[in-house]
C-alpha cells in the first residue's frame, strides 16, 4: 500500500519474496510505514476526532479495484492497488482500463451505514492512489471517474453527503509524490504527450496541489487528508500541501506521511500493532483481509475475535485503529468483511465505553489473557482468554481497588497479595467473544512495568521488551509477499558476549514449558540460563522466516523475581533474529 521509497517496485518485490528475512534487515522498515511528527497545541486539538474516536474505517478503491488482482488472465498475488506495477501494465494501456469501470453497485449509504454498524467514528477513502485515477470530478486532470468512465457520479461527494447523514467523520487519502500516469509524477513518465521532459514542478503545479485544493473545497468540512509516500519530495512541496488544508480546511487533521515531520499524528507502519506503548497522537492502519484493495482471491478475512483484539490492543499503547475495506470493482462491500465488521460492531453497541475515550493502559504491555483500558479512575480488564480455573489474575497494580464487577454480570470478588490481584470469576464467560470486568479505583490507576508469571496462564515474553547486552536490539519489518507487512522487534547482530534478558514475577514455584521464536540461516543452538542456574541448551532447525521452536523444560524453585537470559551458542550472529520467549504451564 504506502511505499516510502519504492524504486525500483521490481527489485522490492523479489528480495521481499525470495527472502523475508534479508528484507528484514535494519533500514527496510524506513521504505513503508511510519513517519515521525512535530506535535504542537493545535495539532493536538485537532487530534481530539482520533484520541475519542480511537476507530476509524479506511477504504481503497479505485481503477486497480476493477481488476479484482487479474491482469489478462494472470492473476497477481499481493496487494491489488499496486497491481499496475506488478503486472507491469504500459501507461497508455492502463488509461484505457478506466472505459471498463462502472461501479453500478456503488451505495455510499450502504458503506456509511456499515462503519456505523461496526462502531467506526469516521472514514478516511482513497481519492487519488499511486495510479493517479481521481475517484472524484476533478476538474485538474481528465483521468478521474466522472469524466473517464461510464460511471460519471461522484461517490466521494455521495460519500461525504452519507458519513454527514450518519454522524461519521470525514476524511480523503491522496497519494501526493507518486503518480504512475501523469508526467512528472513520482514513479510516472518523464516526459509528457509531445515527448518532452516533464519534472515534478510541473507535475506539482498542474495536478498534485489543484487536487488537494478540490477535495478541500468541495466536500463540505472534512476532518482529515491522509497524504501517503513522501519518497523523495522535496520539504518546499510538503508545506504548500499542508498550507492548503490549513487554508481551507483548519480543523481538518494532516497525516504524518506527508513527509519531513509536517503532519499533525504518527502513522505506524502498514498493519503495524505495536507490542510496547507508542507516545503522542498516532494510529494504527490495518486491513481487514491480506490486500488493502479487492483482490477475487483474498477471502482470508479478519474475524470479529481478532478485529477487537487488535482495536483494543491499540487503544491500550495509546493509539486509533484504522481498519481497511476494499470495495469490489462494481462498488460493492465484500459481505465476508462486512459480516465480521458488523459482528465487531455488536460487541462494541455493548461495551461503547470501552473504546472510545479510553485512556491508554497503566501497562506498558498487554496481559497474558487479553488487554486492559482505562478511564479515569476506571480500568476494564478485557478477557479474550477466560480462565478455566475460575481466577483471573492481575500482576502489577499499585492502586487499590473498591470495586470489581463483570459488565453485564455481578460483582466479583478479589483478593490482594502484594504484586497479585486474584478475581474469583464466573465458570463460564460472560461474553462468547470478549469479557469485560470493570474495575474501580482509589485513584487513577498506576501499574508496575514488568510482567507476572502464574501457574494458570501462558506469558510471551517479545523482544520489546528484553534487556540487550552486546546485541542489536530493532524493530524488523519485512514483506512475506507482497505489500502484507510483518512487524517484529528481534533481537540480533551477536557479539560473543551478547544476551537478551527478561525479568518475571513468579507467582508461586513452577515448572514450564520453554520455547524460543526466531529466524536464522539454518540449525541453531541457544542457551538459556535462569538466575537460579538453571540451564537449557539445545539446537533447533532455522529458517529465514520467524518460527516456534521447542527449548525445553524450567524450573521456578521459589516465588518472586527471576530473569531468563538467552544468548546465542552456535549460529550465524548476524541472521540469528531472537523475537519472543514463550512460558507455557507444565501440563
Amino acid at each position: 500500500m504506502h511505499l516510502r521509497r519504492l524504486f525500483p517496485v521490481t527489485t522490492l518485490l523479489l528480495t521481499a519474496l525470495a527472502s523475508p528475512a534479508l528484507a528484514a534487515e535494519p533500514g527496510m522498515d524506513a521504505m513503508w510505514g511510519a513517519q515521525g511528527v512535530k506535535l504542537t497545541s493545535a495539532s493536538a486539538e485537532r487530534g481530539q476526532l482520533l484520541r475519542d474516536g480511537h476507530y476509524a474505517m479506511f477504504i481503497h478503491w479505485g481503477l486497480y479495484s476493477n481488476l479484482a488482482g487479474t491482469y489478462q488472465g494472470k492473476t497477481q498475488y499481493g496487494i491489488g492497488e499496486w497491481i499496475m506495477r506488478t503486472a507491469k501494465i504500459p501507461v497508455d494501456q492502463y488509461l484505457t482500463l478506466a472505459k471498463d469501470f462502472n461501479p453500478v453497485q456503488f451505495d455510499a449509504r450502504a458503506v456509511a451505514k456499515l462503519a456505523k454498524d461496526a462502531g467506526m467514528k469516521y472514514i478516511v477513502i482513497t481519492s487519488k492512489h499511486h495510479e493517479g485515477f481521481a475517484m472524484y470530478g476533478s476538474k485538474a486532470d481528465p483521468f478521474n471517474i466522472v469524466d473517464a468512465t461510464p460511471f460519471k457520479r461522484d461517490p466521494m461527494k455521495e460519500l461525504a453527503e452519507a458519513c454527514k447523514e450518519q454522524g461519521l467523520g470525514m476524511g480523503f487519502y491522496y497519494s501526493h509524490f507518486q503518480d504512475w500516469t501523469a508526467p512528472g509524477g513520482g514513479g510516472g513518465p518523464k516526459t509528457g504527450a509531445d515527448g518532452k521532459p516533464v519534472d515534478f514542478e510541473t507535475y506539482f503545479r498542474r495536478k498534485c496541489l489543484p487536487q488537494v485544493e478540490e477535495i478541500t473545497t468541495g466536500y463540505g468540512p472534512i476532518d482529515i487528508v491522509w497524504f501517503d509516500t513522501p519518497g523523495s519530495l522535496e520539504k518546499k512541496y510538503a508545506e504548500e500541501l499542508v498550507a492548503a488544508v490549513r487554508k481551507h480546511q483548519p480543523k481538518a487533521l494532516v497525516s504524518g506521511r506527508v513527509g519531513h515531520n509536517l503532519g499533525d499524528y504518527q502513522t505506524l507502519g502498514d498493519m503495524e500493532v505495536p507490542k510496547k506503548k507508542v507516545a503522542g497522537l498516532w494510529e494504527s492502519v490495518d486491513t481487514t483481509n491480506d490486500s488493502w484493495s479487492y483482490a477475487w482471491y483474498d477471502s482470508y478475512w479478519k474475524g470479529p475475535k481478532e478485529i477487537l483484539a487488535r482495536l483494543l490492543a491499540t487503544n491500550a499503547r495509546g493509539g486509533t485503529y484504522m481498519l481497511n475495506v476494499g470495495l469490489r470493482g462494481d462498488g460493492a462491500i465484500p459481505e465476508g468483511a462486512a459480516r465480521n465488521l458488523r459482528a465487531a460492531g455488536a460487541w462494541i453497541a455493548k461495551y461503547p465505553q470501552v473504546v472510545y475515550g479510553t485512556d491508554p493502559s497503566p501497562w506498558d504491555h498487554a496481559q497474558p489473557w487479553g488487554d486492559v483500558v482505562g478511564h479515569g479512575k476506571v480500568l476494564y480488564l478485557c478477557v479474550f482468554d477466560w480462565p478455566r480455573d475460575g481466577v483471573l489474575r492481575l500482576h502489577g497494580l499499585q492502586t487499590p481497588i473498591t470495586k470489581a464487577e463483570v459488565l453485564g454480570g455481578g460483582a466479583v470478588p478479589f483478593t490482594t497479595d502484594g504484586a497479585w490481584t486474584s478475581f474469583t470469576v464466573p465458570g463460564l464467560r460472560p461474553d462468547p467473544l470478549v469479557s469485560v470486568i470493570r474495575l474501580e479505583c482509589a485513584d487513577t490507576p498506576k501499574a508496575v512495568s514488568g510482567f507476572g508469571l502464574e501457574p494458570a496462564s501462558s506469558l510471551n515474553l517479545d523482544a520489546a521488551f528484553a534487556t540487550g547486552k552486546d546485541v542489536t536490539l530493532k524493530n524488523l519489518s519485512w514483506m512475506e509477499k507482497f505489500g502484507e507487512w510483518k512487524h517484529q522487534m528481534a533481537a540480533f547482530d551477536w557479539k560473543p558476549t551478547g544476551t537478551a534478558t527478561w525479568t518475571v514475577d513468579v507467582m508461586t514455584p513452577s515448572t514450564w514449558r520453554l520455547d524460543l521464536t526466531y529466524a536464522a540461516a539454518g540449525r541453531t543452538v541457544w542457551k538459556i540460563v535462569t538466575d537460579e542456574g538453571v540451564t537449557i541448551q539445545n539446537q533447533q532447525n532455522g529458517s529465514k522466516i520467524f518460527h516456534r521452536y521447542p527449548m525445553g523444560e524450567v524450573v521456578f524453585t521459589k516465588a518472586g523475581s527471576h530473569t531468563l537470559t538467552v544468548s546465542l551458542v552456535e549460529g550465524d550472529p548476524k541472521d540469528a533474529k531472537l523475537a519472543t520467549l514463550h512460558l507455557t504451564p507444565n501440563e
